[in-house]
């Protein structure tokens, strides 16, 4: 079986979030977590959605075994470039509680 029998992920990972191929040799992988390593060899940064649809995997599958590779420090998850500010969050979040109010 893909991932054992489990239900969940090891680490709260979303469909959107994009993973990279850590550097380095990664042995004794199951011939999905393979396919997986593979893939983003070849295309860099994907989605775990995208994984999903490249490898024909259920979303779930997808997730569990991208957070198991993450784990053992075989994937990465770049962080954004153009995050937004603090402040502007903040100032957001404010205007959100402002408006049920």
């Amino acid at each position: 079986m893909r991932v054992g029998g489990r239900l969940s992920a090891s680490r709260w990972i979303d469909l959107a979030s994009l993973v990279v191929a850590a550097a380095g040799h990664h042995p004794n992988l199951g011939p999905e977590q393979r396919q997986i390593m593979a893939l983003l060899g070849a295309r860099g940064a994907l989605s775990v959605a995208e994984i999903a649809a490249h490898l024909e995997l259920p979303p779930s599958v997808a997730k569990i075994l991208t957070a198991d590779l993450m784990d053992l420090g075989c994937l990465a998850a770049p962080a954004p470039h153009n995050a937004p500010a603090t402040d502007v969050l903040k100032e957001v979040l404010r205007g959100l509680r402002n408006l049920v109010v």
